[in-house]
């Protein structure tokens, strides 16, 4: 079993799409905490610079591929009302992971993979 990735995804607000950007990751996030593998799931919207940040913690690569299939028309209505700017994932994904970011990285988005190094967790789900 692999360890825990921690993703970190960064967005730019298309103009004018900022309530159905609102939407759709509220949609995402319901039906990630009702079926997704994460642990966590953090959105944060900056409206001024309309910027987001999406913060995930999933258990393992397994999670990861789990939540990409299950989450992909959640994820591409979520795509249609920004543009991802960078995502950086930390742990150290699988190679069937590491393909599917490479998908991003050929369209242009700048991922970064840095392993872990030492860390806690309290409590327990």
């Amino acid at each position: 079993m692999s360890q825990r990735i921690v993703q970190l995804s960064s967005f730019d607000i298309r103009p004018g799409k900022l309530e159905p950007f609102k939407q759709a990751i509220r949609n995402a996030v319901t039906f990630a905490e009702a079926h997704g593998p994460q642990l966590v799931v953090e959105t944060f919207i900056d409206e001024e610079s309309m910027r987001a940040n999406s913060l995930q913690i999933l258990p393992s690569s397994e999670a990861v591929l789990a939540h990409w299939r299950l989450a992909d028309p959640y994820i591409r209505d979520v795509m249609e009302s920004c543009i991802m700017r960078r995502l950086d994932v930390y742990g150290e994904p699988n190679e069937e992971v590491m393909l599917g970011l490479l998908s991003l990285v050929e369209q242009g988005i700048p991922v970064t993979v840095t392993p872990g190094f030492v860390g806690f967790r309290r409590g327990h789900h």
